[in-house]
């Protein structure tokens, strides 16, 4: 791996940090993503490898959805010495690209969601997906968002109903974040609100 251990990953946190406090702002770890040698992913793709080894380690848990759930678990085990563990005690949950329709749901609902005292022992979900430039269009509003935020989405999933459900009683709920194809990044934090943005046809 040509990957710099320090330099790179300090980059991807900071593009982490950039988007979760910016939510709508895409971020670009396709520079990094391209100094992930092939033969080191494993199963992963190479962003959101990326994301594994900046924020894991040997503290945290994690759930793979994929049909290669246990191939993928043993490789990021492997790197950053994160425990494999069940749905709802994982402090990540990352749903792969091949997971099953329904996964991402599935995550929402069954993950941790904090306690009053301690919010942030709450899930954080990786999604990878086709494109964060393209696809359904989500309004966002909220903290970081000067008015509203509109944003793209190219996923085949149920999954916002679901998030507001979870995230309902703030500070309790679940983060998120989207990694597309060409490694961009999109974060929507619990306090960013999201609405379909569906365009109205009026029959002429």
């Amino acid at each position: 791996m040509t990957l710099d251990i320090v330099h790179d990953l300090q980059s991807v946190y900071r593009k982490l940090v950039d988007s979760t406090s910016r939510p709508g702002l895409i971020s670009d770890l396709s520079k990094q993503a391209s100094l992930v040698e092939e033969e080191d992913q494993k199963g992963c793709s190479a962003s959101l490898l990326l994301i594994a080894l900046t924020l894991f380690d040997q503290e945290v848990s994690f759930k793979v959805f994929s049909p290669q759930a246990d191939y993928v678990s043993q490789t990021i085990n492997q790197l950053t010495y994160a425990k494999p563990t069940d749905l709802k005690k994982a402090d990540f949950l990352l749903i792969l690209q091949d997971a099953e329709k329904g996964s991402l749901e599935e995550a929402i609902i069954n993950a941790k969601a904090g306690t009053l005292k301690n919010p942030h022992t709450s899930a954080f979900i990786i999604v990878e997906v086709d494109s964060v430039t393209s696809g359904e269009a989500l309004l966002l509003k909220g903290p970081g968002i000067h008015t509203t935020e509109l944003v793209h989405l190219d996923i085949n999933e149920n999954w916002v109903e679901s998030r507001q459900e979870k995230n309902k009683e703030y500070p309790l709920g679940i983060d998120l974040i989207f990694i597309d194809q060409n490694h961009q990044l999109l974060a929507l934090p619990r306090t960013t609100q999201i609405t379909r943005n569906r365009v109205i046809e009026w029959d002429m």
